[in-house]
């Protein structure tokens, strides 16, 4: 099992645990200066993520924050800016943590766009979705919001020469928990290869309220199961998660599921096939 795990995490680049403060500081430094030369790559000055409310985009926003503030202070130029969007379908039903997270963060910008009625004008106009069982219909479309969430952030994005910014990390990664080219879409991802305590841990060192730190993670896509939460889709923890990740003992329950799972999502983690 454990090789198993180490092989796994090695394709993940899982980053280990920290061994202390000051290795925590260290990998929030490595991190910032990653989001940094992303964006002095790409001639760019503009950073632009999603907020959800959720202690996943939290965590990167305060990163991608944390890295404008520095460029704006080395450099002098006040051009350097990172957009926080707010991307609610319609009315959200947790909107006060996601204000509790824009409060917190800061960002130099706030934007708002509604998905719904994108949604679902485009919902209207695919007949394949007709007659269909509503858990299906249910489903499509709450992948369908993810990826109108992804169009509107780049379209920002264009807008304002700027990248985009991905949430994924290796505890969602490995289970494949995103929506391919939906929130699985993005020019860089600097939560990768962190397993959810960790996440946590980064949000906390920057003193992020306990309630968003531990908020139950919820990809909060579905209509008919408003607020699921991610581990009852995933039929573990995400303390089984991280600790599968570290080479730690699991129950042989856990690691079924998540070797498998982690099996049939490859296609999400990879490149299109090609011939």
């Amino acid at each position: 099992m454990q090789a198993v795990q180490l092989e796994i995490a090695q394709q993940l680049k899982v980053q280990p645990p920290f061994a202390d403060e000051a290795a925590l500081k260290a990998e929030v430094a490595r991190r910032i200066a990653f989001i940094q030369q992303c964006l002095q790559a790409a001639g760019l000055k503009t950073l632009v993520l999603g907020i959800s409310g959720g202690v996943d985009s939290l965590t990167a926003a305060l990163l991608a924050q944390r890295a404008i503030n520095e460029l704006r202070s080395k450099t002098g130029d006040e051009q350097y800016r990172f957009i926080a969007v707010r991307l609610p379908y319609q009315v959200q039903h947790d909107e006060h943590d996601a204000q509790a997270c824009i409060d917190f963060i800061q960002p130099d910008e706030c934007h708002t766009v509604n998905i719904g009625p994108a949604v679902k004008a485009l919902a209207a106009e695919v007949k394949a979705l007709e007659g269909g069982k509503p858990s299906m219909v249910d489903f499509v479309l709450g992948n369908t919001k993810a990826r109108m969430r992804m169009v509107a952030q780049y379209t920002i994005a264009g807008a304002r020469q700027g990248l985009v910014i991905g949430t994924d990390h290796a505890a969602e990664a490995v289970m494949g928990f995103f929506t391919k080219f939906g929130d699985g879409a993005c020019d860089l991802a600097p939560l990768s290869g962190l397993v959810k305590n960790q996440v946590r841990a980064i949000a906390r060192s920057f003193g992020a309220p306990e309630s968003l730190v531990e908020k139950v993670p919820t990809a909060d896509l579905e209509d008919l199961a408003p607020g699921k939460p991610d581990e009852a889709s995933h039929g573990v923890t995400y303390q089984e998660i991280d600790a599968f990740l570290h080479g730690e003992p699991v129950s042989q329950e856990a690691f079924e599921i998540i070797r498998t799972t982690f099996e049939k999502t490859h296609h999400k983690r990879v490149v299109p096939f090609a011939p």
